[in-house]
């Protein structure tokens, strides 16, 4: 396990900024609060969109580099959508955003192209490994239709706080999946001709 994670440090580097970005989101649901004041002396939301950035640019390495995979545009796609995620909000700092489409849209993005990876992912082992990773795929799925319906207005956004509790939840959900396929994905694989032809 030590090797595979040795191998595939910028993904395991990518689940950390991501686990990161997930408890500022968490910490965001109350502005005011001594944690967020003590730990980020600059502008929370300017922290958050670098951070973002950050994480989005070392997923699109992770992508570029991951050893022996055929689906690692998955990956770089993912990593794009998370730096224009962060991206736009340190470049327009100073202009209110709104949530809809943009921002909608790139969540739907992130989240279907890494539950699509981890559940390709999932049908190359056996056991306990398998269904692990079937299932964080599948919550990342549940997530893109969430985001795709808040997009569609088919749920109305809550308050701040429950939004940023179902970002913080997504983003850690993402950063499980990534550190996932870097230490689940060891040993011998199943060789699945479907999954090379698709990916």
């Amino acid at each position: 396990m030590y090797e595979n994670l040795m191998k595939n440090w910028l993904i395991v580097l990518a689940g950390v900024l991501q686990a990161t970005f997930a408890v500022l989101n968490l910490l965001m649901r109350d502005p005011d609060s001594v944690l967020l004041r003590r730990f980020i002396t600059e502008n929370p939301s300017l922290f958050q969109a670098q951070l973002a950035l950050a994480a989005g640019l070392c997923t699109i390495a992770a992508g570029i580099w991951r050893p022996g995979r055929s689906k690692s545009w998955l990956l770089g796609v993912n990593g794009l959508a998370l730096a224009v995620y962060g991206l736009v909000p340190a470049i327009w700092a100073d202009r209110p955003l709104s949530f809809r489409p943009l921002f909608a849209l790139l969540l739907v993005v992130m989240a279907t192209t890494i539950g699509i990876l981890v559940l390709a992912d999932a049908r190359t082992v056996r056991g306990v490994r398998e269904w692990f990773l079937g299932l964080a795929g599948t919550a990342a799925i549940g997530f893109a239709v969430a985001f795709l319906a808040l997009d569609l207005r088919w749920i109305p956004i809550g308050q701040p706080g429950s939004f940023f509790l179902l970002l913080g939840s997504f983003f850690a959900s993402s950063a499980i999946c990534l550190i996932a396929v870097a230490v689940l994905l060891n040993g011998p694989r199943l060789s699945s001709p479907v999954v090379a032809t698709a990916f």
